[in-house]
């Protein structure tokens, strides 16, 4: 009996064998056919992503149009942010990395960037046509006399020691960009216009544009349009450099002014000139003296900026870069930026007084009033503080990795 039992056993066994090696067969013949459908399927969802991809170039293209027609610039920041927003929510919500879904984002919109821009020629606009650089000879004047040369422009300067020879620089210009310190802008121009054909366009460069603006308008009856580029002479490219962009008189006969500066990659931002001044208060005149600030504190304290250096955290050496930085620059043109305007200067005050504002909370050291505080500003700040996040800790990533 038991040997019975043993024997079934054993042809149970080698039964149970061959049927495993059976399945094991059935399932290594049907695992090629499975992959391959799979692979199929990505294959259809990458061919279908691809036209995608075409259709949104597409609809970009007629976005171009529109913008071309209308004269917008191509570039929105303000646009581009908010979509990146929204894909990475999409990406969250559909159990994506949104970091990866971000990164994609920006290939594509820098792409279409690069698409649209490169339908303006990158030479100059109108090549051959004579260009004066009033204060041509100062760091901004050298640095765009280099860029319209480049592109095929006549370039003549005028600067302080050439008023002898005004007259002759003036005959037969097209274009006169005056570029001075902010405090002579509008005297200069009330020299210069009388001077210009009447066809000239005549436009300036300065970080201010209500008083050059109602300047160059009075002295000169012909094309006139205000410019403010936002970066400096040590830029070593003008590829999606912003350019505020104030609309004077005859905006026909200056568009091809706006169009050298796109031909160069430029991001033209039109703006109003009080709603430009009231902006660059914030943004250059408060942040900068928010920054010497600090930088003037570190220096009365005699900071160890070494020691502090070598304890810091990687946020902490980009601050710290930020303030070193602007104290390498010329002073000069930072007291002009800063105290350019008795508003500027109102604005500064009032964030000074406004420190004030915190001094008993520090003196007590009450938290609870911090946490308040910070929690309103917080508020505030709404997704942007999201948005800030990101970026900065792209920006430390790559600090992390230079050093």
């Amino acid at each position: 009996m038991a040997r019975q039992v043993q024997e079934e056993t054993s042809v149970a066994k080698s039964s149970l064998a061959e049927d495993g090696r059976k399945a094991d067969g059935a399932a290594g013949a049907g695992a090629p056919t499975d992959l391959e459908s799979l692979r199929r399927d990505i294959d259809g969802i990458d061919e279908r992503i691809v036209d995608l991809l075409a259709q949104r170039y597409r609809k970009v293209q007629e976005v171009v149009g529109l913008k071309k027609a209308q004269r917008l610039p191509v570039y929105h920041p303000a646009r581009e942010e908010n979509l990146i927003s929204k894909r990475r929510e999409q990406a969250e919500a559909a159990g994506l990395d949104p970091d990866h879904v971000e990164e994609l984002y920006r290939s594509i919109l820098r792409q279409s960037r690069v698409r649209q821009s490169v339908q303006v020629p990158r030479t100059g606009v109108r090549a051959g046509a004579r260009v004066l650089l009033v204060g041509g000879r100062g760091q901004m004047g050298q640095y765009f006399g280099r860029w319209f040369s480049g592109a095929g422009y006549e370039v003549r300067v005028l600067d302080v020691e050439d008023w002898g020879r005004a007259g002759e620089l003036c005959a037969g210009i097209d274009l006169a960009l005056v570029g001075v310190p902010i405090e002579r802008t509008e005297e200069v121009i009330r020299q210069l216009a009388p001077r210009l054909p009447g066809q000239c366009v005549l436009a300036d460069i300065t970080s201010i544009k209500k008083g050059p603006m109602e300047a160059m308008l009075a002295a000169h009856p012909g094309p006139v349009v205000g410019f403010h580029p936002l970066f400096g002479p040590t830029t070593s490219t003008m590829e999606q450099q912003v350019v505020a962009s104030v609309p004077g008189r005859a905006d026909e006969e200056c568009q091809w002014v706006t169009d050298q500066w796109a031909a160069w990659g430029c991001i033209v931002l039109p703006v109003a000139a009080e709603e430009h001044d009231k902006l660059m208060a914030i943004v250059q005149a408060l942040g900068h003296f928010a920054t010497f600030a600090m930088g003037d504190f570190l220096c009365r304290r005699d900071a160890d900026i070494g020691r502090t250096l070598e304890l810091s955290s990687p946020i902490y050496r980009l601050e710290l870069g930020m303030i070193g930085r602007l104290f390498a620059q010329d002073p000069a043109l930072y007291a002009e930026i800063i105290l350019a305007s008795p508003e500027r200067r109102g604005l500064l005050l009032e964030f000074v007084d406004s420190l004030g504002h915190h001094r008993a909370m520090l003196e007590s050291g009450d938290k609870e009033s911090f946490r308040t505080e910070f929690q309103r500003i917080a508020d505030w700040f709404g997704p942007f503080s999201e948005q800030a996040m990101r970026e900065s800790n792209f920006l430390i990533d790559k600090l992390v990795g230079r050093f």
